[in-house]
């Protein structure tokens, strides 16, 4: 179970070398002088990206993801460390988190306070896509506090005993940092956003850096993520979301 939640840690941060396109990186010209954050618009989306992941170990690990989405209802994905050969597949749905590992044989089947009381990190499928393609965690609201600090904005949002300091850029609306910690300190996310994508004309990540910190039965554990995003396709026509345990 440790090897397979360290492997779905990074299913959002796998990859799939070898043909992709040369993508093409946003240059925001907007200068946001009121709050008006951008999020991800698509139906559904498919994506392919690069991945060197670093344990607490030392241990380095690369590989390969195909992924699928359909806004606000699944997020599907297979995994391919080498040779061709599935590794990982998985799918998140609102209401659990399914993930088939075929090589070691071990399963995660767990709705979102399950997962919760076992990693010590709190999910949803609304807060996994938004970090996914750098967009605010939450919509903005009363109880928030924000600040514009020169060319960005700084957000901080309590939700569910999760505390979310997020950076947002004004040139296009989107994160440039995020951090996520859990007020009883079980669990924390650090996310990067360096430089981005032009797809369908709309801002996507093109590069992340995660560092993960999370519970096991053994103890606390740190993961370092470096992902890059080798082609992001959002469309309006419907995919598939094969999965069987």
């Amino acid at each position: 179970m440790n090897r397979l939640f360290v492997v779905f840690l990074t299913f959002f941060v796998i990859c799939l070398s070898g043909c992709a396109k040369k993508i093409v990186i946003y240059e925001g010209d907007r200068q946001m002088e009121e709050f008006q954050p951008i999020a991800a618009e698509y139906d559904y989306l498919s994506a392919k990206a690069k991945i060197v992941i670093e344990e607490e170990s030392g241990k380095i690990t690369r590989g390969t993801l195909n992924l699928r989405a359909k806004k606000d209802s699944a997020l599907w994905f297979t995994m391919t460390p080498g040779m061709g050969m599935e590794a990982i597949r998985g799918f998140f749905t609102k209401e659990r988190i399914q993930i088939r590992d075929r090589v070691g044989n071990e399963n995660i089947n767990l709705s979102y306070a399950e997962f919760e009381q076992f990693y010590g990190i709190k999910l949803t499928l609304e807060l996994f896509q938004n970090v996914l393609w750098a967009n605010v965690p939450f919509a903005f609201d009363y109880q928030d506090r924000l600040l514009r600090v020169g060319r960005k904005f700084e957000l901080t949002q309590v939700r569910d005993n999760v505390r979310y300091f997020s950076k947002v850029e004004t040139s296009h609306g989107k994160l440039s940092e995020l951090v996520s910690t859990s007020l009883d300190d079980r669990g924390s996310v650090l996310a990067s956003f360096p430089k981005f994508q032009d797809a369908a004309s709309q801002p996507f990540p093109a590069a992340v850096l995660f560092k993960l910190a999370y519970q096991l039965p053994g103890g606390s554990q740190n993961t370092i993520i470096y992902l890059e995003w080798t082609s992001i396709d959002p469309n309006s026509e419907p995919l598939s979301f094969p999965f069987r345990f």
